[in-house]
């Protein structure tokens, strides 16, 4: 598929709650099961991006201009079938766009998309080129800082994870934290980056036990470990973001497999923080999982109540935390990201269990509102 500018929305857009929420369809999205619109980062414009998965199961990167218009693209070398394609994850005040995208293969590649449209693909050294290896800016809103350097991780053609940083002038550096596990599925990964260039993430271990670590922008690595975190395989600490004084924000998840939002500060101080409706249920993965932060220390993410459903959270920087889902909803997505004025975009999942984006506005609804509940 051609990129394309739609200046008129094809797709519904809604206004919910008095404004407060307004869900939306990218053009060339599928109506299947599992097919829609992802969105996934705003910017401070509200400007949201994203991927769709289209009628064909291929997936195609979208942007979303506060007027509500979409532009549709793919990365150079796509490919086109059924899993394969392109997907958008994060965007920087200017506009800048980095993700990735599956070839022909099924290989990863990553990519930049300038605010003018121009696309550079790239590898980082020492990236696999078989199905399921490469290179993956992934599953983060904060993969790009305002200079433009972007972070991710790799997968070599042994399936072991690095850490790279790509600096603003495509130059790659790659690296792995100390004790990082050297087996199928384990190494580094990194997640977010700061504006100075720190970067932080975790890694497994060769029990498959999860560290956190923080990369300074010096490149000198330091991990960590939370009080509560589990040692178990998958447990663990995931360092997942920055707040704008350098604290870490990430996920712990306990010997219970229960996950807790957490803040490390420069002192080693540790605050952990639960949805108040969050699920307790041992064994289940039910918790809090925060995804976004702005530069006002806002926190935005999902959590997994006693029935295994997810719900949208806000977390002001005094703490005070607000649970909404988008009316209609028969699942939140999880994820989520927040924007400088305190806007939140995600997606949200429909009985049929297609995907469709949202937008929940920073004022009469970012916080303060009661829970929308649409089950």
């Amino acid at each position: 598929m051609p990129a394309a500018i739609i200046l008129v929305a094809l797709a519904i857009s809604i206004p919910l709650s008095a404004q407060t929420i307004t869900t939306f369809d990218a053009p060339g999205a599928g109506t299947g099961p599992g097919q829609g619109t992802r969105a996934l980062a705003i910017d401070p414009s509200g400007t949201i991006i994203g991927f769709i998965r289209d009628a064909n199961e291929v997936r195609h990167g979208f942007i979303r201009s506060q007027d509500g218009s979409f532009t549709t693209f793919d990365a150079p070398g796509a490919g086109t079938g059924a899993g394969q394609g392109t997907r958008a994850y994060s965007i920087n005040p200017s506009g800048t766009i980095t993700g990735h995208f599956t070839d022909s293969v099924n290989a990863a590649h990553g990519y930049v998309r300038s605010n003018q449209g121009v696309i550079t693909v790239f590898d980082a050294p020492g990236a696999g080129t078989g199905p399921g290896q490469g290179t993956f800016p992934f599953n983060s809103p904060l993969l790009i800082n305002p200079n433009g350097a972007i972070t991710g991780f790799y997968t070599d053609s042994a399936f072991v994870t690095h850490g790279f940083l790509r600096y603003e002038n495509g130059a790659i550096t790659t690296f792995d934290a100390p004790g990082a596990g050297t087996g199928v599925n384990q190494g580094t990964r990194s997640f977010a980056i700061s504006p100075r260039g720190e970067i932080t993430g975790f890694y497994f271990d060769g029990t498959n036990a999860v560290h956190g670590f923080l990369r300074d922008g010096k490149g000198v690595i330091t991990t960590f470990d939370l009080p509560g975190a589990g040692t178990g395989p998958g447990q663990g600490t995931y360092g997942g973001g920055f707040t704008p004084d350098g604290t870490i924000m990430g996920v712990l998840i306990d010997a219970d497999n229960l996950n807790h939002g957490f803040l490390l500060d420069k002192n080693s101080a540790v605050t952990t923080f639960d949805a108040p409706d969050a699920g307790k249920v041992p064994g289940s993965l039910q918790g809090t999982l925060p995804w976004g932060i702005n530069t006002s220390g806002e926190i935005a993410g999902f959590y997994v109540d006693g029935t295994n459903l997810n719900h949208g959270f806000v977390r002001d920087k005094h703490g005070a935390i607000v649970e909404f889902d988008v009316p209609g909803a028969a699942n939140m997505g999880p994820w989520g990201s927040i924007a400088p004025n305190g806007a939140v975009a995600g997606f949200y999942v429909d009985a049929n269990n297609v995907a469709h984006g949202f937008v929940r506005e920073a004022h009469g609804g970012a916080l303060g509102l009661p829970k929308f509940t649409g089950q």
